[in-house]
Formats: C-alpha cells, structure tokens, sequence
C-alpha cells in the first residue's frame, strides 16, 4: 500500500464518520420558554431543516412554535404534527404560529409535507 492508497482510506473512514454524525448523532434539546400567561413559546428557523429540531415542552400547557420560513425549497412549504392533527402551511420568509396544548407526554415527530426534513417534539 502506498501513501495515496492510505490517504484515500483514512478520507473515507472520516467521511463515513462524519455521514453517522450528522445523520445519526445526538441533537441538542431546547426547552420552550414559559411566558407570563403560561404559553410555551420556540422559535423556529426552517432552512434546510429545522432549527431547532428538537423541542421540550411540558403536558397541558399551551404552545406557540413560531416557525420561520427563511427560503423558498418547495420541500419546507408546510409543517405537519401528524399526532396531533395539526398541518399548516408556511409562507416564505414569513413567521406562521402553530398552538396547541399536547395532552399526553412522549416523543412525537414533525415533519414537512414530504416527510424529508423532521424534528421532535417531546412532552414531559
């Protein structure tokens, strides 16, 4: 094996590597922010995905994601919260409001209308 041969091999493991990260790897939690009337506010960018991707919000306390949608991919046109029946469109380069009050706890999912970019929602 010469040096190039060994160049390629540590390039890919690294780049398998990286692949398992990003896809597979642990997402930071963002808790929602109670207000003084007791909602339970995130803001969300959407871009490519949805930041942030995973949420932690309390069981029967109302919330207000605040999904801000800053491109025009077709893929990120709507948000679904299949578990709770909620499907809302969003606007580009506009922030859409999407309340609710999650009545039972458990990791439920988000996703966009082609199921392409997800996150989670987590209700303890």
């Amino acid at each position: 094996m010469d040096a190039t041969e060994i160049f390629v091999m540590i390039g890919g493991a690294a780049l398998i590597a990286f692949v398992l990260w990003y896809f597979f790897g642990e997402r930071e939690q963002v808790a929602a922010q109670t207000n003084e009337s007791g909602l339970q506010e995130v803001k969300v960018i959407v871009k490519g995905g949805y930041s942030p991707d995973v949420i932690v919000v309390k069981k029967n306390m109302p919330v207000r994601l605040s999904f801000y949608r800053d491109e025009t991919s077709s893929c990120s046109e709507q948000v679904v919260f299949g578990d709770f029946g909620i499907v809302r469109d969003l606007p580009a380069f506009k922030t859409t409001a999407v309340e609710f009050t999650p009545d039972k706890t458990g990791v439920y999912t988000f996703a966009c209308g082609m199921n392409m970019l997800r996150g989670k929602l987590i209700v303890q």
